[in-house]
């Protein structure tokens, strides 16, 4: 994760805000919930409607945060045709004493309650983002995405940072969101501060979707580490999306350990001009390895019911 927006700072690679990975069996007792917060991989869930979305998640702490499972938050609802939502909290909170993982997980927490409960939300996930930032009380802040599917097929999603979602259609990616950044490594974020984002600044998207489609959705622990060709080719090989969430997560995290690989993160951090000292470089050196983070993977296929 990236640096505190009211922090000036250089900016420099940071664990992302993760969850921790939980058995199925820890969630027996909210069987009849509609939503499920803090899902753990793999899990499916079939939503009956016209079209709905059959979900499979699963999530790999930082190897330093593997005890605490991380500091990431994400549900999955069935309300309407299916909601899909991660938070990424802000690990620089960490040097104000505060712990990142609280903002996060209270933020989805409430959106989780929100969903189905609230007239005014329907399916409008810039409104969830409003009313769960302004249910929220914990200190911290977070990267936040929200998708929300209609029964008949419409996507409305509400991106804030660096969270992202890809839509893949036939092989090919039909639809991808696109980072908000203040600088490199500094995300837009939904914060307890005054100084920080809103849900206005939150990019909002339609898509309209087919039965067959399917969204990738994740932290930028995901997205850091592994390119568009590889998520395309791990996500249609794999028909039980449980096993294709955890085999992107899988490759991302084998990536982000690689300090020879050629990852997203380390070229685009090269365009931004960090690169290897200048007496590297004389020999042939260059930036190059993945970024170690919490990574987390939620991956949906609309199915007819």
């Amino acid at each position: 994760m990236a640096a505190l927006a009211l922090h000036v700072s250089v900016p420099q690679s940071q664990p992302i805000i993760r969850f921790p990975s939980f058995s199925l069996s820890r969630f027996s007792q909210c069987s009849k919930r509609r939503n499920l917060l803090y899902c753990a991989p793999p899990h499916l869930d079939n939503v009956r409607s016209e079209v709905s979305l059959c979900v499979g998640t699963h999530l790999i702490p930082h190897p330093n945060k593997a005890l605490t499972g991380g500091e990431d938050a994400f549900f999955v609802s069935s309300y309407s045709g299916g909601v899909i939502a991660v938070a990424d909290g802000v690990s620089g909170w960490a040097k104000e004493n505060v712990d990142p993982a609280l903002f996060p997980r209270e933020f989805l927490a409430n959106a989780s309650d929100l969903v189905g409960n609230d007239d005014e939300v329907n399916n409008d996930p810039q409104i969830l983002l409003r009313k769960a930032h302004a249910s929220t009380s914990a200190t911290g802040s977070a990267t936040v995405i929200v998708a929300m599917m209609e029964r008949n097929g419409k996507l409305k999603i509400a991106n804030v940072g660096d969270c992202g979602l890809k839509v893949i259609r036939k092989g090919q990616i039909i639809f991808s969101t696109s980072p908000q950044e203040h600088y490199f490594d500094c995300p837009y974020q939904l914060s307890s501060e005054r100084v920080g984002q809103t849900f206005l600044d939150a990019k909002v998207s339609n898509v309209e979707l087919m039965e067959g489609d399917i969204l990738v959705m994740g932290s930028d622990g995901l997205f850091d580490n592994v390119f568009d060709h590889e998520i395309v080719a791990i996500a249609t090989k794999y028909v039980d999306v449980g096993e294709a969430a955890k085999a992107l997560a899988n490759l991302a995290n084998s990536h982000s350990a690689d300090k020879t690989f050629e990852s997203p993160y380390s070229l685009e951090a090269r365009s931004k001009g960090y690169d290897v000292p200048f007496w590297k470089k004389i020999l042939g050196m260059k930036l190059t390895g993945g970024k170690l983070d919490d990574i987390t993977v939620v991956v949906g296929q609309v199915v007819s019911s």
